[in-house]
């Protein structure tokens, strides 16, 4: 079995596969001063409920955005005996970065380029609705072009709280009505749609300027399976595409060690 942990800014995904299938997942905040053991006792309490007696972890094969937290990923698989196996823009993998500076390119994009191109072999924007929401333009042969990046869901929330004595902070979900009749109801409704709009108008833009024949757009992320199904531009949310394009690189990377 293989452990695919995907660290984010907000959040970290693991997912534990078994012949390239999820077996088990979880979605843990990330803690930003976390030590190994601290990180190790966490890992053992999740895996203990899940593994019977005698399997075990080949590998971990890792893709993070947190820097300030990889020492401790690594002291606590250490601790637990599984290899690590590090994704990032240095890694040679079967994907081209046709970006101006491609050792910026973050690990999960890297990952959410080769996922989507094993995946699917289409023309894709791929909408990862995180910390930030970015939007990734991946061609069907696996070239990643670039996208953009726009706050996350929670950005405008988090800041109209912060600047506001009156307006509380509301929870991402779909409102009853676009007009709301009380300022919780309101907020809930402007926040919703402002995402689900946002997205979009911005996958509209990206299409037009890119111009690919047949596109793909798919949504992922702790959010997507929320806000995505209002989203008239999405087709399909895969909310484990990371995940899976984790596993797609630990494979190759495989089979290329072992080829002669």
């Amino acid at each position: 079995m293989i452990l695919a942990v995907d660290v984010g800014n907000t959040e970290t995904l693991l997912g534990l596969y078994e012949d390239s299938e999820v077996r088990r997942s979880w979605r843990i905040s990330t803690q930003r001063h976390p030590t190994g053991d601290e990180m190790a006792l966490m890992l053992r309490g999740l895996l203990a409920s899940e593994l019977q007696q005698g399997e075990v972890i080949e590998r971990a094969v890792i893709a993070s955005v947190v820097p300030a937290i990889d020492r401790s990923w690594d002291e606590a698989l250490a601790a637990l005996g599984i290899p690590t196996r590090r994704i990032d823009a240095s890694t040679p993998l079967p994907v081209t970065l046709d970006v101006d500076e491609p050792a910026s390119v973050g690990a999960d994009r890297i990952v959410n380029t080769l996922g989507t191109s094993c995946l699917y072999g289409r023309d894709t924007v791929v909408v990862d609705l995180g910390t930030a929401t970015t939007f990734d333009c991946i061609t069907a042969e696996g070239v990643f072009l670039g996208g953009v990046i726009a706050p996350g869901p929670r950005a405008g929330i988090d800041r109209l709280h912060e600047f506001t004595s009156k307006l509380p902070s509301v929870e991402i979900r779909v409102p009853r009505a676009v007009i709301g009749r009380r300022t919780e109801t309101c907020l809930e409704s402007g926040v919703f749609y402002s995402i689900v709009d946002g997205i979009d108008g911005l996958v509209r833009r990206i299409l037009e300027e890119w111009g690919p024949e047949d596109p793909l757009v798919i949504a992922t992320g702790g959010l997507a399976e929320v806000i995505a199904p209002h989203c008239r531009t999405v087709e399909m949310v895969d909310p484990y595409l990371t995940l899976h394009g984790l596993i797609c690189a630990d494979q190759y990377l495989e089979q290329e060690d072992t080829s002669p």
